[in-house]
Order: C-alpha cells, then structure tokens, then sequence
C-alpha cells in the first residue's frame, strides 16, 4: 500500500561508479503527478488516491474526463492511476508527486507494457525445439501434434501454440534505483524495463511477499 509513479521510458545508457565499474540503466521520465481524486473508507469502502500523468489536447478527451480533471484544474492528461493508501488524509487535491519520493539505492517494481513482436510461431514464442533440416524431413518448423486424442477431442486452453507475441503488460521487480535527478524529473534504474522508448511506465516501491 504505497503510492507510486508514472513515467515514460526514455532510453537505455550506462553511468560508472566511483570504482569506474559500468552500470546499465534505463532513463524514465517521471511525474510530477497531480493528485487528482481522493477516496476514503467513507465515501468508497477504502483509501486510494488517484494521479493523472502525460499532458494531451482536450479534445482527445471526453466530457466526463475533462470534467473529472477540471475539479483540481490541472489540465487535460491522458493517463489516470489509482494507488492504495493506508491514510489518504495525507494528501491532498492538486498535490503534486515527484521522484523526489524515491532514493538512490530503493528497490522498486516497474509496470509496462511489453514490445509487441506481432504474429510468431513456436520456436520464436516458445522456444520450442525445431525439426530434423535434413531433406525430405517436411517437419522443419512445424508443431506437431497438438490434440489429446479422441477424449476430449479438443484442445486444452492454455496450450501454447503460435500466436501474438509480446505487448502484453509485463512486471519487472525489485530493480534499484541508482539516481534519482529530481530538477529534471529523471529516475535512473539499473538494468531494463519493459517497454519501447516512449512506452509508460508505472514505478512503485518494491513490495516484499507477505507484506504490502
């Protein structure tokens, strides 16, 4: 139950250490994100608050969401997340959150959505095994038997075949968060994210099994 943040994923570069070790990082453009709706058990049966991230044109909005956002005017944005709270009465409408809430060395999880790899097969999707490539094999890449026989007579759902690949959202967990840049907005987390250059991302504290 920790409030988080949106970003967009810039890029990948490398920084070095004082010892001048190379470290991977992924660049995230993150916040501020204006607190845009407060629940409480009241009023909604539980805490949460809700920030809104990315700025767009209005009339890439419908009525209903400009209005929502007119309570607190912060102007048209086209991404809204909501984030369990255990006391929402520390916040505030309008209330900005920044990536000055995160430190250097914090564990954190990222939230996006994978590169989409369009239509692909078993060997691409699944790592299957391929046929013999000698001639006359006719079973070079092909998947075989996929039935369970005449019971049931069908395919069980699940089974892995070919078919969209990627795009799909997609959680990296407990990543650490080497520097935090909070005059220009920028997270550096060591290592990949999901996502393409551009992609949104959802960045919240690491959560440890058992507790939240």
């Amino acid at each position: 139950m920790s409030v988080g943040i949106l970003g967009t994923k810039l890029g990948m570069t490398q920084i070095f250490d004082d010892e001048g070790r190379s470290i991977p990082v992924t660049v995230v453009q993150a916040g501020p994100c204006p607190v845009t709706q407060i629940k409480s058990a009241q009023t909604d049966g539980y805490s949460a608050i809700q920030i809104a991230y990315g700025d767009v044109a209005e009339k890439a909005l419908t009525r209903p969401e400009l209005g929502h956002l007119r309570k607190t005017e912060t102007g048209a944005k086209r991404h809204l997340r909501e984030y369990r709270v255990s006391d929402a009465g520390e916040f505030e409408l309008g209330q900005e959150i920044k990536v000055d809430r995160f430190d250097a060395g914090q564990l954190v999880d990222v939230t996006g959505t994978s590169i989409g790899r369009g239509f692909a097969g078993y060997q691409k999707r699944h790592g299957f095994r391929r046929g013999p490539m000698s001639h006359g094999s006719k079973n070079h890449r092909l998947p075989g038997s996929t039935g369970a026989g005449t019971t049931p007579g069908r395919i069980y759902p699940g089974k892995r075949m070919a078919g969209q690949y990627g795009n799909s959202k997609v959680t990296i967990r407990k990543l650490t968060v080497v520097s935090v840049d909070a005059d220009r907005n920028l997270l550096l987390i060591k290592g990949a994210v999901p996502g393409k250059a551009g992609a949104l991302l959802n960045i919240c504290p690491a959560t440890i099994v058992g507790k939240s």
